[in-house]
Order: C-alpha cells, then structure tokens, then sequence
C-alpha cells in the first residue's frame, strides 16, 4: 500500500473519530460549561493520558516498532511470536504497577500538577476522586497501544485508527443518558472513559486474535532473558527521557493554568482539542505510516526509499498543515461558536478559548512536522538525538512562558507550546540534513513559494469574509452559523488551491508520494 493510500485510509478513520470526538466535546461543552468541576476532570483525565502516551504511544511504540519490524524481516513466524508475548507480558506488568500507584498517591498527583487547585478544596478533592477512579484507563490504553504497534507493523492500520470512535461514542452515550441523572454530573465523563478503554482493548484483542497474533502471557523472568527485549529495553531508557519531555512542559503548564483564572484549564483542553484535529488527520496518520515503513526501509538498507518516504511526507506537512493553521488561527471564534457556545458554554468562554486557538496556530506546522521527523529517527534505533532536542525543546516553553503569560495569560501557555514544538522539529530537520540523513529532493523552492502564496490568498479571504460578522452574537441562529462556517471554509480552500494552482502546481507532490513503494 502506497504512502499516500495508507495515510489516507488512517486519516480517514481518524476523521471519523475526531468528528465523534467534536460532538462528544460539543456535548460536554453544553452540559458542563466550564467550572471547577470541568477542571477537575481534564486534570484528572490529563494524568493517565500523559502516562499512556509515555509508557505506549511514545517510549514504548518508539522502541518496540523498530525491533518488532526488525524481528518481523530476519527472524520466523515462531520467534516473532514469542517476541510479541514477551514483550506484552512486561508491558502488562509495568502500566498494572503505575496505576496502582497512581491510585494510591493520587492526592499528591493533584497536588503536584494543579496547584492552584489548593485554593478550592472542593475542585480539588473531586480531581482527587475522579483520579483515582479513572487511573486504571492506562493499562487499558497501553495495551491498545501495543496491539496497535503489532497491527500497524503488518500494514493492518484500520482497526487501531477506529478504536478512538469507541472512547467517543462512551461519552456520548454516557452524557445524553447518565449526566442528568446523577447528583454530580461530572462522574458521567469518569464512567465513559473506563467503559471506553474496555471496548477499545477488546476490539484490538479480537483484531490480533483473528490475525494468530495473539499474545500470551509468559514468565516476566523468562521474558527478559529474550535478548530482543532487553534491547526495545535499553532503547526505551533514553526514549522515555525524551517523550517525558512533553508531559513534562504540559504538567507544568497545567500547574500554570490552575493559578490563572477559574477554567483556564477547560478553556485550554478546548483549544487543544481543535489543534488535534489537524494535527492528528496529518501528522498522526502520516507519523503512523511512516514509523514502520522507514524502519522496514532501513533494516532492509534501501536508503533511497526511506530519503523519498520522508521528502514525501513533509511535501505533504507542508502542502496541508499551512492552510491548516492559517484557517484555525483566522477563523478560531466562528468554530469555537459553533461548536461549543450554547447553554452553559457562553460567549465569553469562545472568546478565551479562541484566543489559546491562535496561539497553537502559530506553531501548527511544527506541532505536526515533529510527528513525521521524529520517526526518521526512530527507525534508525537513534532514540537520544530526538531526546536532547525535546529536553532543549521544554527549557524554551518554559523561557517563552516567562513573556507570553504575562502578556496572553492562558493564551500564552499554547504560544509558547507552539513555539516550542517549531523549535523541536526545526533542529531535529536541520540535524537529519546535516548528517546525511535526508537528502533534499529537487522542487522545494518552488513548491514552498506556492504554498505561501496560496496560504497568502486564503488569509486575505478570510479576513474579507468575516467582516462585520460577530459569531458570539449568532447564538440563536446556529443553522445559520454552521452554513456560513462551512461556506467560508469551503471558500477558504478553494482560494488556497487556486492560488497555487494560478503558479503551475498540479498536484505533483501528492503524486510523487503516492508512487513511494
């Protein structure tokens, strides 16, 4: 399957779960609004989240992957297999530890990362509460993740980029059934998640099942005397420096948050929750393609396709992440109302949340960019280059939060995330370069003064049709609101792409990426 078809069919099922996903938010916007107790959830739903991408999505994908796909091309069925078992075994044991103990030390937990929370004991007892109850969600989404390292490894990437729909479709049904009814209708959203987890393992395990890849629990003793796993082990130690980076610089700039005002943290998680969107139909999808095939490509040593699969991939960044963030940054309020003002989510609350918008806009393109250039790494066994760059990557967020928070308040926590994560994909590019690593491919300097000039028209088209027009102030007629949104999105992207097509481009990237076999 070809780059383009592969990241096509993820990006496709990832829009189907971020279009749940915007409902489901859309749901809690009108059903919560934002308060203390909207903050205590995304604080406690934030804590194993972050685990999980540390311990699955991160560290461990970034370890197994490689070695997997190394075993996989040099080894028989048998080994793989035992490989598989060995592997799943210690990850099964070390996320069942952590959520113990994040259970047990949950008060500490809150206390460390919401500080301000302090202040309102009710807020913060509650996050302890929901904490506790929703840490067992990592071992479920750990093992998700693993399941999906497995399948995505045999180019099975359908089911792992459908099983998110799942998470989406417990809340729903969670909220419109369970929230009126209970006397704090936060613990609905705590429900949802675990109900969620449970469907998406299952689904993974019914994959791997029909596949014969199942994996069997084995010895945790015996499993480590597998020389393959000590070795995603040691690569796993500087890799879990490195993505620790990142939970890190967003454990810290939640703690910001809880001292700004009340529900900066669910203004934040709203804006997050846009930024996901493109960043997860791209980079996500793309980063998922990519990992194995240039660990295949490698381990394989056809260096010329690995060059062309990443040149490819980053036409691709380029060509749809800049009308990306141009569009979420100009046209922030108009979604924010949209989809989230209405009962108790008010006019006020698009504005603060469209303003943290615009300061993730600013850095969109890196925010997907590391997504694709990371991976180039990661095939290569190389885990400490990319981890130096993240640690550099969190000294300045947290310089830029110095200046940007004064200055924006919760806006200038997502600034400063923006421009942290250009930095991070900026150097780890140049480093890939200057190595020899990545070869520029010809038509880049053409194909960029397109792109910034299609990106050029669709602002100017954007600031025109949006004159006059006060979003907030549109909450009675929401048909016409969603009509008119879709028409200046529509409208946006024709301008962008008939810009570009006004400068000769035809679309030859995009073909060029398809032809990576």
């Amino acid at each position: 399957m070809s780059l383009l078809r592969s990241a096509a069919t993820v990006s496709g099922l990832t829009l189907l779960s971020r279009v749940t996903g915007l409902i489901r938010d859309m749901l809690i916007a009108r059903y919560f609004g934002v308060s203390g107790a909207t903050d205590a959830f995304y604080v406690a739903f934030r804590i194993p989240n972050l685990l999980r991408r540390l311990f699955a999505e991160g560290a461990f994908s970034q370890a197994f992957v490689p070695m997997l796909s190394q075993v996989k091309e040099q080894e028989g069925a048998e080994r793989t297999d035992e490989f598989i078992g060995n592997v799943f075994t210690l990850l099964a044991a070390a996320v069942l530890a952590t959520s113990m103990l994040g259970v047990l030390f949950a008060p500490a937990v809150i206390w460390v990362i919401a500080t301000g929370f302090s202040e309102h004991p009710e807020t913060f007892d509650l996050a302890v509460l929901l904490t506790r109850f929703m840490f067992p969600y990592i071992v479920f989404m750990s093992l998700v993740a693993f399941a999906a390292a497995v399948l995505n490894t045999w180019k099975h990437f359908a089911v792992p980029a459908f099983t998110p729909v799942l998470l989406n479709l417990s809340f729903i049904a969670f909220i419109l059934l369970l929230a009126d009814r209970l006397e704090q209708p936060v613990w609905a959203l705590a429900f949802a998640v675990i109900a969620g987890g449970v469907m998406q393992l299952g689904m993974q395990l019914w994959q791997l099942r029909r596949m014969g890849l199942l994996p069997r629990l084995r010895s945790p003793l015996r499993a480590l005397e597998d020389g393959a796993v000590r070795q995603v082990l040691r690569l796993m130690v500087p890799a879990l420096v490195g993505v620790s980076v990142a939970p890190l610089s967003i454990l810290i700039n939640t703690n910001i948050a809880s001292r700004l005002a009340r529900g900066a943290v669910t203004w934040l998680s709203y804006a997050d929750r846009l930024m996901e969107f493109p960043t997860a139909l791209l980079g996500v999808a793309l980063g998922t393609v990519l990992l194995p095939s240039l660990s295949g490509a490698f381990a394989r040593g056809n260096l010329d396709r690995y060059n062309r699969l990443l040149d490819g991939g980053l036409k691709i960044v380029v060509l749809l992440a800049v009308p990306a963030a141009v569009g979420l940054g100009l046209l922030a309020e108009g979604l924010s109302s949209v989809l989230f003002q209405g009962r108790n989510f008010l006019a006020a609350d698009v504005a603060q949340t469209s303003i943290a918008m615009r300061g993730y806009a600013v850095g969109l393109i890196g925010l997907i960019g590391i997504k694709i250039i990371a991976p180039a790494f990661y095939a290569r066994k190389d885990i400490k280059t990319p981890v130096k760059v993240a640690i550099a990557s969190v000294a300045v967020v947290q310089a830029c939060n110095f200046v940007t928070v004064p200055l924006f308040a919760h806006a200038g926590l997502a600034l400063s995330v923006a421009l942290g994560a250009c930095f991070n994909a900026g150097t780890l590019l140049v480093i890939l370069i200057r190595r020899g690593w990545y070869r520029v491919l010809p038509g880049w300097g053409l194909f960029a003064l397109r792109c910034a000039a299609g990106a050029a028209a669709m602002a100017a088209f954007l600031v025109w049709a949006q004159q006059g027009v006060d979003w907030a102030a549109m909450q009675s007629e929401w048909a016409l609101r969603i009509a008119l949104v879709g028409a200046v999105i529509a409208g946006a992207a024709a301008s962008y792409f008939a810009a570009m097509a006004l400068l000769g481009w035809r679309a030859e990237e995009v073909r060029s990426a398809r032809r990576q076999e």
